[in-house]
C-alpha cells in the first residue's frame, strides 16, 4: 500500500509542509514517485515517520533524531517501547494529580477551602517547573508537584539537615555525612537519574526564591549538603591514598563539584548519540573531565591509579553522583583515543 503525501499527512495529523520538510533535510525520502512526480510512501516509510514523531515528543531535536535513526541498531519496537515508559510515567502523574483535585472537591463539597496561601504557592510553583522544562521532562520528574508522599519525605529530610545547621553541627560530622547521602541518592532517584534534569533543578532553585521558600532548601543548606556529601566520598578515599595524596585531595576535592553535573550531562548526551569516541566532540569533553579530575588528584600517574581503583572497588564512591559503570567505560574510550592522538 502506497499513500501519496496529502494522504499521509491527514492520516498522521502533520501538515504536508512538514513532510515535504523532513525530506529537504533527509529525515524521511518517500520510497517512490507516481508518473505524476507526486511522492509517495510505504510501510517502511511509515515506520520511519513513527519513530520520528516518537522522538519529537520525547523533545529530541531533529538533528538528534537524524543521527540516532542513522545506526544500525534503532528499531522501531525500541522506540514503541520508550514511548509506552514515558506514557507510563505520565499516566502516574496524571493519576496523582487526579487524586489531589478529587481530595480538593471533596473540601469544597464539604464546605471548607484549602488554605489559600498554599493553593496560590502550589499554582505559582506549577507555573514555574514550565519555565525550565518541557512537558516531557517534567514526565520524567515524578515527584514533583503531585506526589504527596515523596514531598513528605524530602520535608523530613529537609528538617533533619536545617536542625544540624542551626546546631552547629559541621558539615564534616558523620551525621551531615549520612543525611548527605540520604538526600542524593533521593535526589538522583527523583530527576530519572538523568545529570540534565539535575542541572535544569539547580538553575530553577538558583534562581527562583520562590522555590527556596517553598521547599525550604537555601543556597546554605544545598552547599552544607554538598560539602557533607564530599567528605563522604573523602573517607573512602582516604583508605586508597598517601597521607600527601589525601591532604592534597581534602584541599580541592570540593572546589569545583558543581561543575561535574553539567559535564555529565553532556557526556550522556553524546552516549544517547553513539558519538565515537575519537570524534571532536568527544575528544573535547574528555579532555575537561581530566581537566577536572586532575583538580583534585593532581599529576601523578600512581596516584591517578590509586584513585581508579578505588573507584572501582568502592560502589559507593559513584552512588549519587549520576556516573555509571557504562559512562565511565564510554568516557574510557574517548580517553584512551586522546592518548593515541
Amino acid at each position: 500500500m502506497l499513500l501519496r503525501v496529502g494522504e499521509l499527512a491527514k492520516r498522521c495529523g502533520l501538515t504536508v509542509r512538514t513532510l515535504h520538510y523532513y525530506e529537504e533535510i533527509g529525515l524521511l525520502l518517500p520510497s517512490a514517485r507516481s508518473d505524476a512526480g507526486y511522492r509517495l510512501y510505504n510501510r517502511i516509510d511509515i515506520a520511519r515517520l513513527h519513530q520520528i514523531q516518537a522522538m519529537r515528543r520525547m523533545g529530541l531535536p531533529l538533528t538528534e533524531i537524524g543521527t540516532i535513526l542513522a545506526r544500525p541498531d534503532t528499531s522501531l519496537s525500541t522506540v514503541i517501547e520508550q514511548q509506552i515508559n514515558m506514557l507510563d510515567r505520565q499516566i502516574a502523574q496524571t493519576a496523582n494529580l487526579r487524586g489531589r483535585l478529587v481530595r480538593l472537591r471533596a473540601q469544597f463539597i464539604a464546605g471548607s477551602e484549602p488554605d489559600l496561601a498554599d493553593w496560590l504557592t502550589t499554582m505559582e510553583l506549577m507555573t514555574m517547573y514550565d519555565k525550565y522544562f518541557s512537558q516531557e521532562e517534567l514526565a520524567q520528574l515524578p515527584f514533583l508537584m503531585t506526589n504527596e508522599t515523596r514531598h513528605s519525605e524530602w520535608s523530613a529530610l529537609v528538617a533533619e539537615v536545617d536542625a544540624l545547621m542551626q546546631a552547629g553541627v559541621p558539615a564534616q560530622s558523620e551525621q551531615a555525612q549520612l543525611l548527605s547521602r540520604r538526600w542524593m541518592l533521593m535526589l538522583e532517584s527523583d530527576t530519572a537519574a538523568n545529570p540534565k534534569l539535575l542541572v535544569q533543578l539547580n538553575a530553577m532553585h538558583l534562581n527562583e526564591p520562590a522555590m527556596q521558600a517553598q521547599t525550604g532548601i537555601s543556597s546554605e543548606m544545598a552547599d552544607y549538603v554538598l560539602a557533607a556529601f564530599a567528605e563522604s566520598k573523602l573517607v573512602v578515599y582516604q583508605k586508597y591514598l598517601s597521607p600527601a595524596e589525601f591532604a592534597y585531595m581534602r584541599k580541592h576535592y570540593g572546589q569545583r563539584m558543581k561543575e561535574w553535573p553539567p559535564l555529565i550531562a553532556e557526556v550522556r548526551q553524546e552516549m544517547a548519540l553513539a558519538t565515537a569516541p575519537d570524534d571532536p566532540k568527544m575528544q573535547r569533553l574528555a579532555q575537561r573531565w581530566l581537566e577536572l579530575f586532575r583538580a583534585y588528584a593532581g599529576d601523578d600517574p600512581a596516584t591517578h591509579l590509586k584513585i581508579r581503583n578505588a573507584l572501582a572497588n568502592e560502589p559507593s564512591l559513584l552512588a549519587g553522583t549520576w556516573v555509571t559503570p557504562e559512562v565511565t567505560a564510554f568516557l574510557g574510550k574517548a580517553m584512551a583515543s586522546l592518548s593515541a592522538a
